[in-house]
């Protein structure tokens, strides 16, 4: 089948556009509103950017009267959102914390969930703290895509992490152990799924430049810009001898 979104109709009973893109991280995201009020909800369209410094972003379809969500507008106005790993354990939480409630609903409450402080954001945010890994962000920006109304315009909002929390219990030999966490992840429709196995593959051929960039080793990215520096500087002296 071919179709083109918003020219010709794909002819099936359900949109299949998100169902392609799958599994999605969920950007678990919670907030404080300019006032201090907790929010706290799920976007299915969440990842990482970079990772030295590490930056995450989420993205926000506006409401069905065209409305902002609250998230895009506190993470704005405070400067500071935190991203909560969403797990199986989790999953009904989760899913509570979906629901479009009045703005000033705490969700933390809505949903049975422990509220911890976070500890290095400019303004203090609660965190999920039966979560076993959080990202403590500073807002950097937002970028606005247009869309077809009502709900077709989308807020991408991005953030630098500036702490990061990870339960012991979810590390095995050093290694973050998703057989611990079993994050779940968005798929079409209304279905999800849950990650409870790996297996590994490393690029044939690849420095380790290219492996430890794939890993995402802040220290040893330092470490080769500490490299990188010392080789220039050992090249403009010799040019003078």
């Amino acid at each position: 089948m071919f179709y083109q979104p918003g020219k010709t109709d794909h002819g099936l009973p359900h949109d299949p556009f998100k169902a392609c893109v799958v599994p999605r991280p969920i950007g678990w995201i919670s907030t404080t509103s300019p006032t201090g009020t907790p929010n706290l909800a799920p976007y299915s369209q969440f990842t990482n950017l970079t990772f030295d410094p590490p930056y995450v972003l989420f993205s926000s379809n506006q409401t069905v009267t065209g409305d902002r969500k609250d998230t895009v507008k506190n993470a704005e106005s405070t400067g500071s959102f935190v991203w909560n790993l969403a797990t199986w354990d989790l999953r009904e939480a989760m899913n509570i914390t979906a629901q479009q409630f009045p703005y000033g609903v705490n969700e933390f409450e809505q949903a049975g969930l422990t509220a911890e402080p976070s500890t290095v954001l400019p303004v203090e945010v609660p965190m999920v703290k039966e979560s076993p890994v959080r990202f403590e962000c500073v807002y950097h920006s937002t970028m606005r895509l247009p869309g077809n109304p009502p709900m077709g315009t989308v807020d991408v909002v991005v953030g630098r992490v500036v702490g990061v929390h990870i339960a012991e219990g979810v590390l095995t030999d050093g290694i973050l152990d998703v057989r611990k966490t079993k994050p779940i992840a968005r798929c079409g429709y209304f279905q999800y799924a849950v990650v409870e196995d790996t297996f590994e593959m490393v690029i044939p051929g690849m420095s380790s430049d290219v492996l430890y960039g794939l890993e995402g080793s802040a220290r040893r990215n330092g470490e080769k810009a500490k490299e990188i520096k010392e080789g220039e500087k050992r090249k403009v002296e010799e040019e003078r001898l």
